[in-house]
C-alpha cells in the first residue's frame, strides 16, 4: 500500500523550522544536507513548520517517494516540535505516537521499555 509508514525501522525528526512549501525534492535536499545521506526505504523523515499545526512525512518506496501531509483541525492545536536548528533526532514509535497525540517526545514519567 502506498504511504504505509508502519514498516519503517527508523523515524527521524528534522528539528527546527521547515518551509512547508517545500515539495519532495526540497525535503530530500534537507535530509541529504543534514544526515549526509540519501533518504532510505527503511526510514521516515518528519518535518514541521513555524505554526506547528502541520507535519510532512517523507517516505522512500522502491519505485519513488511518498509525501504525507497532516494538518490539525483542532483550533489552537499544535505539535510539540523540538526546535534545535539543523539537528536530526531519531525517535521511537512510542515517541512518534506521543508526538502525533500532541505530547512532548520526552516523557520523563513514562516507563522505559528497553
Amino acid at each position: 500500500m502506498p504511504g504505509d509508514i508502519s514498516g519503517a525501522a527508523n523515524i527521524y525528526i528534522i528539528t527546527g523550522y521547515t518551509d512547508m512549501r517545500k515539495s519532495i525534492d526540497g525535503l530530500c535536499a534537507i535530509v541529504k544536507a543534514q544526515l549526509k545521506e540519501e533518504p532510505d526505504g527503511h526510514s521516515i523523515y518528519l518535518f514541521c513548520g513555524k505554526r506547528c499545526d502541520r507535519i510532512k512525512v517523507l517516505l522512500r518506496e522502491p519505485d519513488g517517494y511518498v509525501l504525507l501531509y497532516k494538518r490539525l483541525d483542532v483550533v489552537q492545536g499544535k505539535y510539540r516540535w523540538p526546535r534545535n536548528r539543523s539537528e536530526v533526532k531519531s525517535i521511537t514509535w512510542q515517541q512518534f505516537d506521543w508526538l502525533m497525540s500532541g505530547l512532548e517526545i520526552e516523557q520523563p514519567k513514562a516507563l522505559r521499555t528497553a
